[in-house]
This record gives C-alpha cells, structure tokens and sequence, in this order.
C-alpha cells in the first residue's frame, strides 16, 4: 500500500477503503478502457455542469472574513482565478453504492445496452500506473443559494456539488495540473499574469482530458451488462474482454431477474 493513500482517500472525508464503486458507460466506453488499458481524466469545463469548481454565493461575502489581506482588487482576482482553474482540472467519476442503480443506468448507459464496471476504493488507487499526485474524494452537495465551503485548497470545490446531484453519490479521482512551465505562485498571483502561449500549449496537450494508464485487472472486479440490453451483447462483451485477457467475472444486471409471486 502506498504511504501516501489514507491521505489521499481522506482528502475531503475519511473513506472506507473498500467502498464500492461503479462507472456505467455504453459498450464504446467500456472498449475504450481495455484498448488503452487506461481511465479517461475530462477537463473539469468538459464536463457539462458550468458550476464545475464554481462556490456558492455565501462564499463571496465570507472572503474578506477568510482572507483578511485581500484587497478589494485582490479578492476580484482571487474570483478570476478560481474561474479558471477548471481548465487545468482533470475528473475521473464514479458511482457509491453497494447495489447497482436503476438512475444510473439510465442517464449513462445507451439505450442499444449499457455496461457497468465494479471496483473498490483500493483497488481503483492502486490500480493507476503514474506517478502523478491523484488525489481522491467523495462529492458533498450542498445548497448553493445558502451554505459555503471551505477555500484553503484548490482541490475543494471539485468535492461540493449542488443537491440537485445528491443521487450521483459520487466518488472523484482528481488530477490539478498547472500548464507546462507554469509556477505555482503564479496561479496565486492571477492567471492574467501568466504567459498566454504557456496556456495554450497545455490547452493543445489537454484538449478534452488526460487518458492515465492503469492495470485494468487490478481495477475491475466485476462486470455488468445493462439488464435492458439485447441478449447478443452478453457474448460479445465476454469475447472482448477474453481478447484482452480480462479475468473479472461477466453477468446480466441483476434487475433482468424475474420476480416471484
């Protein structure tokens, strides 16, 4: 076990290492993480919330109590610069529950069939082959419009999300990188002051996100084909996933079984 894991699972809460995870995808996604042996990381921008890294409103009037010496220009720098920094995020998502769940095979699986893959807190953190600082963290959702979150880490308000996603229970991988060349006290002084073509070569780099590689055995425990799927993706998905020599088990979702009277 890593030195450094407890810390990065208690980056926001504590977390019991054997938490269950899910990710649901269609059947391309699933492909796409055999062939590459490898978890795709989207830029925070990417991933369709525009309140991605954003704070609530409380958190505005509560900076100059925080930061005492801030200025007034400095506080409207701070804001600018927290408004950016969800280009230089990268977010891989999963799914908390000890059982599968009907929502969300529904909102990410296709309608031709949906596949799920299960893990746990530990295998997912041991199964990354990189040597970047992946920090890992469990959603809290609050009420935007009333409650505030803490700001002394960057990383925090990518652990707050609105509660109107309190059904996602969702566990992040998170991975902040700066753009090539970029000093960490120049993120604190504004991103204005940083050099246009160090951002735009990083944008090039990370147009969408980051694929980080990862020992897919190590990773999937179990995988689940949607139980509204058409019966023939059941083969095809053990085919493939017997070319690419993965050991986990393949099952049918437990919600095709038939009821008893």
């Amino acid at each position: 076990m890593k030195s450094d894991l407890y810390s990065l699972i208690c980056l926001h809460d504590p977390m019991e290492i054997d938490v269950i995870l899910w990710k649901y995808m269609d059947f391309t996604k699933f492909v796409s993480i055999l062939e590459n042996s490898a978890l795709f990381f989207p830029r925070a921008d990417k991933l369709g919330d525009p309140f991605e890294g954003s704070v609530p409103r409380n958190n505005i009037s509560s900076r100059p109590i925080w930061h005492p010496n801030l200025t007034e220009k400095d506080t409207i720098m701070y804001g600018f610069v927290i408004q950016q920094i969800p280009r230089f995020t990268l977010i891989n998502c999963w799914h908390s529950s000890n059982h599968e769940s009907e929502a969300m095979w529904k909102l990410y699986a296709s309608v031709d069939g949906g596949i799920a893959i299960r893990t746990n807190l530990i295998n997912l953190i041991e199964s990354f082959k990189t040597d970047e600082h992946i920090h890992v963290g469990q959603v809290k959702y609050v009420d935007y419009e009333r409650d505030s979150i803490p700001e002394d880490n960057s990383l925090f308000p990518y652990l707050y999300k609105r509660k109107s996603f309190e059904h996602e229970r969702e566990v992040r991988a998170i991975i902040q990188k700066l753009p090539l060349g970029i000093r960490e006290t120049e993120l604190k002084d504004g991103i204005r002051n940083m050099s246009t073509e160090k951002i735009n070569q990083w944008l090039d780099i990370c147009e969408n996100g980051i694929h980080y590689d990862i020992d897919i055995n190590h990773l999937i425990q179990e995988v689940v084909i949607a139980h509204f799927a058409p019966e023939w993706l059941l083969d095809l998905v053990a085919q493939v996933a017997k070319r690419y020599r993965l050991k986990a088990p393949i099952h049918r979702s437990h919600l095709a079984d038939s009821p008893t009277w």
